[in-house]
């Protein structure tokens, strides 16, 4: 019988990777690079504190000044898990590997991807500090409305860096039959984890258009099933923010298999699958950061 902690380990790094890559919101992971994940719910994430510029005395030299470097520790609020059963007259040992790795993608490709992608989204648009609600989206006005945030999001982050718009893909159609499309969009690239991708942009901003389902102002998730648009939620028609603002972290932890000789519950297979994911907003990102709906602003 071979080693079910080899295959677990395989599975726990295969998945991770196909969150990053599969999600359409998959860039935030890059933001994680720093920070520090030992196991468990926790992360540790670095905060810097520098002090401006002082005059320079030409008897006494140059003033000092104090860095503060330190990880803040941080906790995941979603836990998620969820335990497979494939029974053993389904599958030998040797077809097991196949089964479950199919499985397990299958599941985190449409169940786990499009929640996560749900929370990052409802997540961001809340703390957003540049807002616009009541707005139903018009091919006449959309472009217009849309690059006014964009200016405004440039202002509040002093006009440097990297943009990225995540924008429902029902008003993503729109816009691209918008009249004033053809002049103000173009072609460009953008990066995800190993893969580059082609996208529009509109002024320098990448264009990332979303399923309209993962784009609510708020969402129920469920203590035994998946996740569902609260009632109240207002439809969010995009969100804007510098590609360097979300953090975001999932971590698929302590894959569990049991095989069938080890299983004291039935002849099969066990998969525990556990993903621990989060996304967090350092407070000086939050002005940076438009959101527009459908909806009213909320409560």
């Amino acid at each position: 019988m071979a080693n079910t902690m080899e295959y677990a380990k395989v599975f726990q790094s295969e998945l991770d990777k196909q969150i990053t890559e599969g999600s359409t919101s998959g860039w935030m992971e890059d933001n994680a690079s720093q920070v520090i994940y030992n196991g468990g719910n926790e992360i540790k994430i670095p905060k810097i504190s520098l002090q401006g510029l002082a005059d320079y005395d030409r008897d006494e030299g140059y003033t000092g000044g104090a860095v503060t470097y330190a990880y803040e520790t941080k906790t995941m609020s979603m836990d998620r898990g969820r335990r497979f059963r494939i029974d053993a007259l389904d599958v030998d040992e040797s077809g097991f590997v196949v089964a479950a790795a199919n499985v397990a993608s299958e599941f985190q490709r449409t169940k786990v991807i499009p929640e996560i992608d749900a929370y990052r989204y409802s997540t961001l648009a809340k703390e957003a500090g540049i807002t616009k609600y009541s707005y139903t989206p018009d091919k006449d006005t959309v472009l217009s409305t849309l690059i006014g945030q964009i200016t405004a999001v440039r202002e509040a982050a002093g006009g440097e860096g990297e943009l990225v718009i995540m924008i429902a893909r029902s008003v993503y159609d729109m816009l691209m039959m918008s009249s004033e499309a053809t002049h103000s969009i173009d072609n460009g690239s953008f990066s995800q984890g190993s893969l580059d991708f082609d996208v529009k942009t509109i002024c320098g901003a990448a264009v990332i258009p979303v399923p309209s389902a993962r784009m609510k102002s708020k969402y129920t998730f469920s203590a035994t099933d998946g996740f569902t648009p609260a009632g109240d939620a207002a439809q969010i028609n995009w969100i804007i923010c510098p590609k360097d603002a979300p953090i975001a972290v999932s971590k698929t932890d302590n894959v569990k298999i049991i095989n069938p000789e080890q299983n004291q519950f039935a002849d099969a297979w066990d998969i525990d699958y556990r993903k621990y994911h989060d996304l967090f907003i350092p407070d000086n990102k939050k002005a940076a950061i438009a959101v527009c709906s459908a909806g009213t602003a909320p409560d």
